[in-house]
């Protein structure tokens, strides 16, 4: 695992170490499911107004990434390093890879 300290200034300079961290096709896909499921769980409480929409989505969300990371890629999730341009690495990395800019198997 990877324990070296990277912050970045802007988001643009931290999106290249993002990808980077997520190499493994697995834990792109895992990424992929989490986020997909976790916009689910946010239809579902704008639907419903049930909080517990919200708190599903998070748990959802974050336990695929972090399988993904721990088991796949044997390295710490970015959101320990940014969190919040974690957050947002996550939802371009997302909409990458559903519109195919971006490949889940990176070679």
């Amino acid at each position: 695992m990877t324990d070296a300290p990277q912050t970045h200034a802007t988001f643009a300079s931290f999106y290249p170490f993002y990808l980077g961290e997520h190499r493994n096709p697995i834990c792109r896909t895992l990424h992929f499911v989490g986020t997909s499921l976790s916009l689910g769980c946010l239809l579902q409480l704008a639907i419903t107004g049930a909080v517990a929409w919200l708190f599903a989505g998070l748990f959802i969300g974050y336990f695929c990434a972090w399988v993904g990371h721990f088991v796949f890629e044997k390295n710490k999730p970015a959101s320990f390093k940014q969190p919040i341009y974690s957050f947002m690495g996550d939802w371009v990395m997302w909409f990458q890879l559903l519109t195919r800019q971006i490949p889940f198997n990176p070679t």
